[in-house]
């Protein structure tokens, strides 16, 4: 009881030292000294003021050498700062190097610290800053002429975690069991959808069986499933915020002439490693999600309406199966349903500078599916078949 009361006493006291300086330097900040208060105290606190939504950096600008400008903003501890870039070769290399010499003043506070991305697309790196004094951001050799031309041109983008460090680690605490395949993780799944997307679950009346049969399944009938473990679990977690949806995952049945019942699925890892698109015999695909499938998929069968049913095309269906089969699996649904859609997202829509370096970032380290996501998309958008998006 001594110690609960020592420790409360020790909240209150630094509560009132945050108000009384509140209007010079506090010697804390609230959200600064959270890590070293009672669990019962924190993490309620940081519960309501961090969430995933803050793993997203916020863009602050282009530091450049043009006219010998200087960026200037204000961060989330250091209220006054600014940057410069210099390009030199110190170390002799064939395209030299650069220094981001970077000033920050006017923290809120004694104990806080800004943490910042430094990227152009063709490398990304981090830096974090606790004193008020100049730093500098070493790039002892860029990667090729082109990336050195890029900085010429455009510079190096700054991105600022807003949340500062504490927030940061939280809102990677919130996102890194969502991924891991255990009980912890499913649970995480489930309670990061009720808090992010204010998603419910409400637990179905018995039976909880339905006695179904492959006769029961028929051309057209659709596959719905929601994975909510392990590493497709966590991500299907984060595509059911960003779009709204409770599905993560689809796939459809087709009969052929013989009445086989087969399924069509993309995302399909093939010997290769490959996400490819597939159709695969009714028998193996239940086999796998039965026994393989380590991500607990729940999987809802909806039956075609009768009316669409006696509409159904299976010839032009299978025609259609066939010329997708093989071909790599493409993201340009789950992309637009992120950054394209205007009401009701989960989250707000992202940054434009920020989508921009992700994009130019992976399209460097991951040329192929860059264009997969990149090129199928903004042609199925802007309607058209042949552009091709070069990030230079």
């Amino acid at each position: 009881m001594a110690v609960f009361l020592k420790t409360h006493f020790l909240f209150i006291v630094l509560m009132f030292s945050c108000l009384l300086l509140s209007g010079s330097k506090s010697v804390f900040h609230i959200k600064d000294v959270l890590p070293i208060l009672p669990v019962q105290v924190s993490w309620p606190i940081v519960n309501s003021l961090y969430s995933a939504v803050d793993l997203l950096p916020s863009f602050v600008g282009a530091v450049s050498i043009a006219n010998n400008s200087t960026l200037q903003w204000k961060g989330a501890c250091f209220y006054n700062n600014t940057a410069s870039l210099e390009l030199h070769n110190k170390t002799g290399s064939r395209f030299g190097g650069g220094t981001i010499h970077i000033k920050v003043n006017n923290a809120h506070s004694y104990s806080c610290m800004d943490l910042y991305i430094f990227a152009t697309p063709y490398r990304v790196t981090w830096d974090y800053y606790a004193l008020s004094r100049e730093h500098t951001v070493q790039i002892k050799e860029w990667e090729s002429q082109a990336e050195l031309e890029y900085v010429k041109r455009k510079g190096v983008s700054i991105f600022l975690m807003q949340a500062g460090t504490l927030g940061t680690l939280r809102a990677l605490w919130d996102v890194f069991p969502l991924f891991t395949n255990t009980g912890w993780g499913e649970n995480s799944n489930i309670g990061f959808l009720k808090k992010h997307m204010g998603a419910s679950f409400d637990q179905r009346p018995q039976p909880w069986v339905s006695n179904l049969t492959t006769e029961d399944i028929h051309s057209g009938d659709f596959l719905a499933i929601s994975k909510i473990r392990g590493r497709w679990g966590g991500f299907e977690t984060l595509e059911k915020w960003v779009s709204g949806t409770y599905a993560g995952h689809s796939a459809i049945c087709l009969r052929d002439a013989e009445g086989k019942l087969w399924v069509g699925e993309s995302g399909h890892e093939n010997d290769k490693g490959e996400d490819i698109i597939a159709m695969l015999p009714w028998e193996e695909w239940w086999e796998y999600e039965l026994t393989k499938d380590d991500s607990n998929p729940h999987i809802a069968l909806l039956p075609l309406h009768p009316d669409l049913r006696a509409k159904f095309n299976q010839t032009a269906a299978w025609e259609y199966a066939r010329s997708m089969a093989g071909k790599p699996y493409g993201f340009h649904n789950l992309i637009f349903s992120w950054i394209d859609t205007i009401d009701g997202n989960y989250p707000s829509p992202l940054d434009a500078h920020l989508v921009a370096s992700v994009m130019t970032v992976w399209n460097h380290l991951q040329p192929a599916y860059a264009a997969n996501m990149w090129n199928e998309a903004l042609n199925k958008r802007l309607g058209t078949q042949v552009i091709s998006v070069f990030f230079n």
